[in-house]
């Protein structure tokens, strides 16, 4: 079995719990997610199955977009509503939807992020959520990240009596929405926090493509797999190579390439396709520039029959 499942991700489940789950559904052991959602988090998860591991990183660093809720006038530890507050201040006056939408378009782009002490980055070996819970702070990396839209769902302005609004957020890959949260509040003099995230696509999957564990276990009893996509869903923006034969068979001994035999411009990876079939997936050579390397070959070449 070798596909990717858009899966919708339940609130209150761990992406290692959706994993186990679908490992126990399927009846293989050959499960990986893409990309780790925390459990307050709903929302698009693929998760790949059998051969489409090996697509897994290329999967999660695809672009993604989520509908957030920010609420101003309240930081917590965790800069979600799952943490303590840390401050609480008035909205003394009212912020315009102008704004509000200054802001927005300020932090559109490429900008600059902490990661959050309650984080999965590790420092040194360790953590930050491990320092965080023992009551450590370290120095946090910062990381540039990429903004590609930031737009506000809802109307009106905001007070202290209507303190949260909806923004909708499409963004690259290690993009914290907490920290953007935070970020926007700092922006307009406030403390915030994020009061509630939803995934709505991830890479080529959106939320409409999705089902949920219990909606997958019950085709799957019907024998009906229909919910299992291709593995070529999974690099749908990489340039694509198509092989004669010859290239087939050479891929899959994991052979160099050279450059000027194929009509190819410049890109980070390439996937070898043969009969509209993934084989590989192929980079430029870091010292040999004329030819193309293997990454990963994800087609196995099959074993001569006695």
């Amino acid at each position: 079995m070798d596909g990717i499942i858009p899966l919708f991700k339940e609130r209150g489940m761990t992406s290692h719990d959706c994993v186990f789950k679908m490992r126990k559904i399927l009846k293989t052991k050959k499960v990986g997610h893409t990309g780790t959602l925390d459990p307050e988090v709903e929302g698009v998860l693929p998760i790949c199955v059998g051969r489409a591991t090996k697509l897994a990183e290329y999967i999660t660093d695809q672009g993604k977009e989520y509908v957030a809720t920010v609420t101003l006038g309240v930081s917590t530890t965790t800069e979600d509503a799952t943490g303590e507050v840390v401050e609480k201040e008035m909205i003394k006056e009212a912020i315009s939807e102008e704004k509000l939408d200054a802001v927005l378009q300020k932090l559109t782009g490429e900008i600059e992020q902490v990661p959050p002490m309650y984080s999965a980055v590790k420092v040194a070996g360790k953590k930050l959520y491990e320092y965080a819970r023992a009551g450590q702070t370290v120095t946090r990396p910062r990381r540039l990240v990429q903004i590609h839209s930031l737009v506000r769902l809802d109307k009106g302005e905001l007070t202290d009596a209507s303190p949260s609004f909806q923004i909708r957020i499409s963004c690259g890959k290690g993009t914290y929405i907490r920290t953007l949260a935070v970020m926007i509040g700092e922006e307009l003099g406030l403390p915030a926090h994020m009061a509630s995230l939803e995934r709505t696509k991830s890479g080529f999957f959106q939320k409409e493509d999705c089902l949920t564990l219990a909606e997958i276990e019950t085709q799957v009893q019907k024998g009906d797999f229909s919910f299992l996509h291709p593995l070529e869903k999974g690099i749908f923006d990489m340039p694509i190579i198509e092989l004669d034969s010859t290239f087939y068979a050479k891929v899959l001994n994991g052979a160099l390439l050279d450059r000027s035999r194929f009509n190819i411009v410049s890109s980070d990876l390439f996937a070898m396709m043969h009969d509209e079939k993934l084989v590989a997936i192929y980079k430029p050579h870091p010292t040999k520039s004329q030819f193309l390397k293997p990454e990963k070959v994800i087609e196995l070449k099959e074993t001569p029959k006695n």
